[in-house]
């Protein structure tokens, strides 16, 4: 059986499906549902045993060998918009939603420049949306350097430095041409020096750390067209100056281990890169995360007086007995959960023993700001045993087509993920909390 499925197309379920000759037929039929672009789904029936099929069934009648006639929703009982399935869980499991955090929280993943654009208005409303729900510090990875991050410290310190810290970031590429990077100014001689004393600068203004985007070692390119490595020792003056000024650096390596395979049928993300291919990191243009990741941590072992933070879950959280493995070896690295509940709620078990034998090298972070009705998703995952619940407000989800479930953290644990482990690690956090709590 063949069913074509198209982007704002038709599903078009045959009248006709029989049961015995190919049992899974119309479940392959509603679970393509989920997905828009265009793809053919093929389904061979597997081969059956029909000597023990004999020996346990009896001998089918002919009115048993008819076709079972389907009941079926739609216009004329045939078509469905693959937009609009969406269906409706009968599970009935108690529930207990959370609409604020049980206790102060230190979110040190957001974007407040990238998700904001400098808007007034939109701080102002984000700024109540923490009071409810007891968001007492957000840092914003989003600083840059010089110029630039005078203007962010103005947009966010104007009225509300208490509540944000700032990281800054590094300007590789600065105002050259993208495809030339032979002019990017990292390029040039004295680079990471001239970086290091900027970044003793910054820190004297008040910025609490240093954020790596991923695309360090995805997409930078040397003039040769090679990537530019992550453990290149050109840097290495930069993340030492880090370390001798008390500045932790967030690093985001890789991404989801999906978008290193094909965009086929068996990508557990292909929803999502289908809606998003450029997301793909698949092929020869790239290193393999394995690499990436090996190349973070020779960084990471290369300066032991530099805290560095894995940006989402060292952006592993598909394996967490391989980030158990990097947490040991590793004493300067902790980690934070920003936009990986959707993975570490699938794997509820694994993930509360992970967080409770970890919960020293925890932070808390969301990829922010979000909309309230995700955050409060973030609370009922980490505090509740809750059952199938979205991790998104989104339909369909945006990382994967499942539900989570809660893994009901002990209150010790919830403050060092929530707020006391940031303000032991990051400059000016405790200051901050200190100064909250007392309004």
């Amino acid at each position: 059986m063949a069913t074509k499925l198209c982007i704002g197309g038709w599903l078009r379920l045959p009248s006709q499906i029989s049961f015995r000759t190919s049992p899974a037929a119309l479940v392959v039929v509603l679970a393509a549902a989920w997905f828009a672009p265009v793809m053919t789904i093929a389904q061979n029936p597997p081969p059956q045993d029909t000597r023990r099929q004999a020996a346990s069934e009896p001998a089918a009648s002919e009115s048993d060998a008819s076709p079972l006639q389907l009941p079926l929703d739609g216009r004329d009982g045939r078509e469905l918009l693959l937009r609009n399935f969406r269906p409706n869980s009968k599970l009935v499991v108690p529930q207990h939603p959370r609409h604020a955090a049980a206790m102060p929280v230190v979110d040190v993943h957001t974007h407040f420049h990238y998700r904001l654009r400098d808007s007034k208005e939109a701080l102002d409303d984000f700024v109540q949306l923490m009071d409810r729900n007891h968001i007492a510090v957000c840092v914003s990875l989003d600083g840059k350097l010089g110029a630039q991050l005078d203007h962010h410290r103005e947009f966010l310190w104007t009225d509300y430095r208490d509540r944000f810290a700032i990281f800054a970031n590094i300007d590789w590429q600065g105002n050259a041409p993208r495809d030339q990077p032979a002019l990017w100014p990292c390029q040039r001689p004295g680079f990471a020096d001239r970086t290091a004393a900027q970044l003793e600068q910054a820190a004297k203004q008040g910025v609490s750390g240093l954020k790596l985007f991923k695309r360090f070692g995805l997409q930078y390119k040397n003039p040769d067209g090679t990537l530019i490595k992550i453990d290149d020792p050109r840097w290495d003056p930069i993340w030492a100056k880090c370390g001798e000024l008390g500045l932790p650096i967030i690093i985001h390596t890789a991404d989801p281990a999906a978008f290193f395979d094909p965009i086929d049928e068996t990508n557990e993300r292909w929803e999502e890169l289908s809606r998003h291919p450029d997301w793909s990191f698949h092929g020869d243009a790239f290193p393999s995360r394995q690499e990436l990741f090996e190349a973070r941590n020779r960084v990471i072992a290369r300066h032991p007086k530099t805290q560095f933070i894995g940006a989402h879950v060292a952006n592993n959280p598909e394996d967490l007995k391989v980030v158990a493995g990097w947490l040991d070896a590793y004493p300067n690295l902790w980690i934070e959960p920003a936009s990986r509940i959707a993975e570490l709620g699938r794997q509820p078990f694994t993930a509360r023993e992970f967080l409770i034998r970890y919960q020293d090298r925890l932070l808390f972070g969301t990829d922010g700001p979000w909309p309230e009705t995700r955050l409060q998703l973030y609370w009922r995952f980490f505090e509740t045993r809750d059952e199938s619940f979205p991790y998104s407000e989104k339909v369909p989800p945006p990382q994967g087509l499942w539900q989570i479930y809660g893994v009901d953290l002990p209150d010790e644990v919830l403050r060092k993920l929530y707020f006391e482990n940031a303000g032991k690690l990051i400059p000016g956090i405790r200051q901050r909390l200190e100064t909250w709590a007392k309004n």
